[in-house]
């Protein structure tokens, strides 16, 4: 299965991204140089890692037939904007590392929840790409 998106910039910081029928924008904060309209794009990744384990932790708790009646994950990652802004050749322009907290209101004991947590971890097509990585390739041509 093949999915795609198509990003059309809007001006200054601001993009607008279509995702099949759905419409994404982004924008940097303002003391990034943005007008703070939307999130920006590591806060997207961020929550694309959320949504995505979050989907595999209801998927894995409904076939264990595990009931909650709230689940709220908290993500956040480091970034050291030298690397973003190409002022230090030797400091990474991404995340140094992201972390995530999943809080659960069930009856499931803990031991169960923690096993929910590790497969959704392990099964997440989001964490997978992020932590073993996955070529890009890009081209470019005029318009």
């Amino acid at each position: 299965m093949t999915f795609k998106t198509t990003t059309e910039w809007q001006g200054g910081a601001v993009s607008k991204t279509t995702a099949r029928d759905f419409v994404l924008h982004t924008d940097e904060p303002a003391s990034l140089g943005g007008t703070d309209s939307a999130a920006d794009p590591v806060e997207l990744l961020l929550a694309s890692i959320a949504t995505c384990f979050s989907i595999g932790f209801v998927t894995q708790a409904a076939k264990r037939g595990i009931d909650f009646s709230d689940v709220i994950i908290e993500t956040e990652g480091d970034l050291d904007l030298r690397g973003y802004f190409g002022l230090d050749k030797s400091i990474r322009p991404g995340y140094t590392n992201i972390r995530y907290k999943v809080k659960v209101k069930s009856d499931a004991s803990i031991e169960q929840l923690e096993e929910l947590r590790q497969l959704a971890h392990e099964l997440s097509p989001m964490i997978e790409t992020v932590v073993n990585g996955v070529d890009i390739t890009g081209s470019v041509e005029k318009i």
